[in-house]
């Protein structure tokens, strides 16, 4: 059975003393829910909020790591950093990475391999903009990230990788993804995966949408058959707004 999840991307936010008044304000609120929750602090608040929620069904997360595991990478975190403060699931591939900072296929590649050689969970995320989807190119581009990162895995890596489906011409551009829009796309993405892996790797791959989910949406998307979560931006720092999305399924 796939699993469903929600996971709080809180990007370049917050300093010490603000992760620590938004984690007080996220545990008054965890309750018994179906989903997973994760947040995403900064590198520098990852050791604190991990303390500080061990003991809670909230799951610390990292928003990045790099391929090697040591060396002379100036600024970089590697794998093995992550898991030596409890992170046990990272983000790869967000758009802004692939956007900012130059993240090509080929280097998610290599992340993917060593999240997994060092057994974090990868939210590995793709997606294609606003060209894309005026051009009807948009299922072409997803597939090409997908295949071009994962694809040289075998099927029981997938165990340890959730996919996050990001429409970045849907994320502070005025342009709106509908739910139906957001269910077409990640039933091709399953479908994908069937045609590579086989229908019991799709249907147990949880694949989250990661397209402006707010409190007032995200229970017609999360009510979509093959949408299993969310990629939560700017939400995800509000306590009730998060919880609200938790609490849509």
């Amino acid at each position: 059975m796939r699993k469903q999840i929600v996971a709080g991307n809180w990007k370049m936010n917050n300093d010490l003393a603000q992760t620590e008044t938004l984690i007080t304000n996220l545990k008054g609120q965890v309750k018994t829910t179906k989903a997973e929750v994760m947040i995403a602090p900064t590198f520098t608040n990852l050791w604190q909020a991990y303390q500080t929620l061990k003991d809670t069904e909230i799951e610390v997360i990292a928003q990045n790591m790099h391929f090697a595991e040591s060396g002379a990478y100036t600024g970089e975190i590697s794998a093995s950093m992550l898991k030596s403060v409890g992170v046990k699931t990272v983000i790869l591939g967000h758009s802004e990475r692939r956007e900012y900072f130059g993240e090509t296929d080929e280097i998610l590649a290599k992340k993917v391999d060593a999240a997994l050689t060092n057994d974090l969970r990868t939210i590995f995320c793709f997606g294609e903009v606003l060209a894309d989807r005026k051009s009807g190119n948009h299922e072409a581009v997803v597939e090409s990230q997908i295949k071009n990162a994962l694809f040289h895995l075998d099927a029981s890596a997938f165990k340890n990788i959730v996919l996050a489906y990001e429409p970045v011409w849907a994320i502070g551009t005025g342009e709106t993804a509908s739910p139906e829009q957001a269910q077409d796309m990640h039933a091709f993405i399953r479908k994908t995966l069937a045609n590579k892996y086989g229908a019991d790797v799709a249907n147990n791959m949880s694949i989250l949408y990661g397209g402006s989910v707010k409190p007032n949406n995200a229970q017609e998307i999360f009510g979509k058959p093959d949408v299993d979560g969310g990629l939560i931006g700017g939400a995800a720092l509000n306590a009730d707004d998060f919880f609200a999305i938790v609490n849509a399924f």
